[in-house]
C-alpha cells in the first residue's frame, strides 16, 4: 500500500470510526449535548438548494487549477479568493444563509446590549460582569463583541452586517496563506495549495462563524510579517501591521495562543529582519497595553472564563473520546486532500507551515480544554494545515481527484449536517 493510499484509509477510519464511537456513546446517555458526535449538529437530508454549489464544485475542480497554475501570481489570488467566496456562499444559502448562526441568543450580536454607547466601560467590567453574558461571550475575551460594536457603530448593525465581515474576513485568509507559502515554500507551492484552500471543507463553518474571522485576523498577521522580510522600504509598517493583527489574537479567543507558532516558523522560515521582529513585537505589545490601559487584564478574563468552562455541560465530555475525535473533525474539516498532502514526498519547506499548525492544534488537544465543537474553534489552524494539501499530485495544477474529493466532502457536511454557526 502506498503511503497516499494508506492515509486515506486512515482518514476515512478515524471519521468514520469518531462517529461510530460518538454514536453509542450519544446512544448510552454519555454525550447528552451532542446529538451528532463529533460534530455540534444534527443530521438532515440535503435539498435541491444544494445544487447551485454542485454546479459550482463542478465547474471549480477543473478550472481553478488551471487558472491558480497560469495566470499570474496576483491574478492566481484573486482568482482563488473569489472561488472561496462563492464556494462558502453557495454553500451558506443552500441551508439556513448566511445571517441565521448570529441571530441565535446565545451568540456575540446578543452581547451588544450591555454594551449599549459606553465601549470603555464595558470593557473595563468585562470580567466582573461575564457571568451574565450569553455563551459565546462568556466564552471569550471582549474583542470579538466589540469588533461587532464597532461594525455597528460605523452603520453596518445587525446579523447580515456581521456575516458579510466574518464571511469575508474568513475567505481571505485563502489569499494571506498563498502569500505565506509563496514566501516561505515558493510559488509553485502556493499556486498548488489555492484549490484546495478555495474549495476546502472548512467553508462549510466559514459561513458563519466568528472563528472564521479570527482566521483571517492571524492569517494577515502572519503574511504581513513574512511579506516584511522582502521589504526593504515598509518592513517597519508590515511588522507593525502584523504585530497588531497577532496581538489582537489572544483577545479575540483564548485559545489561539498556540497560533503564535505559525507565525514563529513562519518568520525563522524566511528570516524576517530584525527590525522587522521589532515592531511586531511593538505592535503586540500596543494591543496588550491597550487593553490593560482599557481596564481588561487578560489573565484574569482567562481565570473567569475558565470558571465559566468548568461550570458548562460541555466540560463533562468525555477526554479521552475527544482527544481522537477532535482530530477526526479537523481530518473532516481539513479534507482528505490534507490527509494524502501530509505524507507526500517532497521538500521540508514545503510542509512546515501545516506541521505547525498541526503541533499547535495537538497542544490543545492534549490540554483537554477544547472537547467537541472544535469544527469552528479551531478553523483558524486548520486552514493552515489544510495548504498541505497542495503537496499532492505533480505540476502546477496537482492531483483534480483529490480536489473534487475535497468538494465532494464539503457537499456531504452542508447536504447532511445542520450546524448551529
Amino acid at each position: 500500500m502506498t503511503r497516499r493510499r494508506a492515509a486515506l484509509a486512515g482518514w476515512a477510519a478515524l471519521v468514520a470510526g469518531a462517529f461510530a464511537v460518538g454514536g453509542l456513546l450519544h446512544a448510552r446517555g454519555v454525550l447528552r449535548i451532542d446529538h451528532l458526535p463529533p460534530l455540534q449538529a444534527l443530521a438532515r437530508l440535503p435539498t435541491p438548494a444544494l445544487l447551485p454549489a454542485v454546479a459550482f464544485a463542478a465547474v471549480a475542480v477543473p478550472v481553478l487549477p488551471r487558472l491558480t497554475a497560469h495566470l499570474p501570481m496576483r491574478v492566481a489570488l484573486a482568482a482563488a479568493f473569489a472561488a472561496s467566496l462563492a464556494w462558502t456562499v453557495l454553500l451558506a444559502v443552500s441551508g439556513e444563509g448566511l445571517a441565521w448562526p448570529f441571530t441565535h441568543p446565545q451568540e456575540y450580536l446578543a452581547g451588544l446590549g450591555a454594551v449599549g454607547g459606553d465601549p470603555l466601560g464595558w470593557l473595563a467590567g468585562f470580567t466582573r460582569d461575564l457571568p451574565a453574558y450569553p455563551t459565546h461571550v462568556r466564552g471569550h475575551p471582549p474583542l470579538p463583541v466589540l469588533v461587532l460594536w464597532a461594525l455597528a457603530a460605523a452603520g453596518l448593525p445587525g446579523p447580515f452586517w456581521a456575516a458579510v465581515l466574518v464571511v469575508a474576513t474568513g475567505c481571505s485568509a485563502t489569499v494571506a496563506i498563498g502569500l505565506t507559502v509563496w514566501r516561505v515554500a515558493g510559488e509553485e507551492a502556493a499556486r498548488r495549495a489555492l484549490p484546495y484552500l478555495a474549495l476546502c471543507p472548512a467553508a462549510v463553518w466559514i459561513a458563519t462563524t466568528m472563528d472564521a474571522f479570527f482566521a483571517g485576523v492571524g492569517a494577515w498577521g502572519t503574511a504581513l510579517l513574512v511579506l516584511g522580510a522582502g521589504s526593504r522600504a515598509g518592513r517597519v509598517t508590515l511588522g507593525l501591521g502584523a504585530g497588531l493583527a497577532l496581538g489582537a489574537l489572544p483577545y479575540l479567543s483564548y485559545g489561539l495562543v498556540p497560533y503564535l507558532l505559525v507565525p514563529l516558523v513562519a518568520a525563522v522560515a524566511v528570516g524576517v529582519a530584525r527590525a522587522t521582529v521589532a515592531a511586531c513585537l511593538a505592535g503586540m505589545a500596543a494591543v496588550s497595553a491597550l487593553f490593560a490601559a482599557g481596564g481588561f487584564w487578560w489573565p484574569a478574563g482567562v481565570l473567569a472564563t475558565h470558571a465559566e468552562w468548568a461550570a458548562d455541560p460541555g466540560a463533562a465530555r468525555p477526554y479521552l473520546y475527544f482527544l481522537v475525535a477532535n482530530l477526526a473533525v479537523l481530518a473532516l474539516v481539513t479534507g482528505p486532500a490534507t490527509a494524502a498532502g501530509l505524507v507526500a514526498p517532497g521538500e521540508a519547506r514545503d510542509r512546515i507551515l501545516p506541521l505547525a499548525a498541526l503541533a499547535a492544534v495537538l497542544a490543545l488537544d492534549v490540554s483537554g480544554v477544547t472537547r467537541g465543537e472544535v469544527e469552528r474553534i479551531w478553523l483558524p489552524y486548520a486552514l493552515w494545515v489544510a495548504a498541505a494539501a497542495g503537496r499532492t499530485g505533480t505540476g502546477r495544477e496537482g492531483d483534480r481527484r483529490l480536489l473534487a474529493a475535497q468538494a465532494v466532502v464539503g457537499l456531504l457536511l452542508q447536504g447532511f449536517v445542520r450546524s448551529p454557526w
